[in-house]
């Protein structure tokens, strides 16, 4: 097991305990070959590092896009039928839940992304808003999955609940979306029984805390990113959330100053305030 991490002095390897500095971007180390033995080579040959601070964390990525997918898992599906229900478009999600051809939408550039201990942000213009904790695939420029991370895709429900088409408004925006805190490299997929964590803390109270497990996940991993790369190419590849399986409560949305923590073992816990 091989952990990337991207700081401000570059991309840190973790493994058995101990970091290594690669020398190659981000975007190079994604698209190499058979990643896995790349690393176990180079673990081998490089100096060791220090243990990156959290100040000089960074999200997990170069130049790749980011994209989502929606309503994979049961939960999902109801809470977006539910919060479109008064704009008449409940049933659309009941559909793509049950169609052969998954929800794919486009989540942010790398400039949107924040990291570990970065602030989220809450549209200006939205009064619900929530984290939405998912599996993120790393995927090479082959449409092959090299690794696994963890990504908060901030939305805003009222704004997707007032007409589906609003859509992008209320997923895309800066700040909408956060990465990390590392890319887990693992040579066999994650069992499916792995279990996301979602906690949100205001202050000295826990306001709010869920889980779920990839079990609960209606589509394969690789089944949403053969869709993803149909008609499209990622020269560097590209980064994909795979869905959530935890909706807060109608009458809960986050306020400034929450601090969000999103725990995936084994990749680790990504945490973020909102601003």
């Amino acid at each position: 097991m091989m952990k990337l991490f991207q700081t401000r002095q570059g991309v840190i390897l973790e493994s058995d305990g101990k970091r290594h500095p690669l020398s190659q971007t981000w975007d190079q180390i994604l698209n190499t070959p058979d990643l896995a033995a790349f690393l176990t080579k180079a673990r081998g040959s490089a100096r060791e590092a220090q243990q990156p601070q959290p100040a000089d964390l960074l999200a997990p990525l170069g130049t790749q896009e980011i994209w989502a997918a929606g309503v994979t898992y049961l939960r999902s599906r109801v809470a977006r039928m539910e919060e479109a229900k008064s704009a008449g478009g409940g049933d659309f999600y009941d559909r793509v839940y049950s169609a052969p051809r998954p929800e794919l939408f486009f989540k942010a550039t790398p400039h949107r992304v924040v990291g570990p201990g970065g602030k989220v942000r809450l549209r200006a213009d939205s009064k619900w808003n929530v984290p939405e904790p998912e599996l993120t695939l790393a995927v090479n420029s082959r449409g092959q999955i090299v690794g696994y991370t963890i990504g908060n895709d901030m939305s805003s429900r009222d704004i997707e609940g007032e007409n589906p088409l609003y859509l992008p408004q209320a997923k895309v925006y800066d700040g909408s979306c956060a990465l990390g805190p590392c890319v887990l490299v693992h040579e066999s997929p994650l069992p499916r029984e792995t279990e996301i964590r979602l906690e949100i803390q205001r202050g000295p109270e826990q306001v709010f805390s869920a889980k779920t497990a990839l079990t609960q996940m209606k589509r394969e991993l690789q089944e949403l990113v053969d869709y993803l790369y149909r008609d499209n190419s990622f020269p560097n590849g590209c980064f994909l959330l795979t869905g959530t399986g935890i909706v807060p409560p109608d009458s809960f949305t986050l306020q400034s100053g929450d601090d969000v923590r999103i725990t995936i073992e084994p990749i680790g816990t990504l945490k973020n305030t909102v601003a």
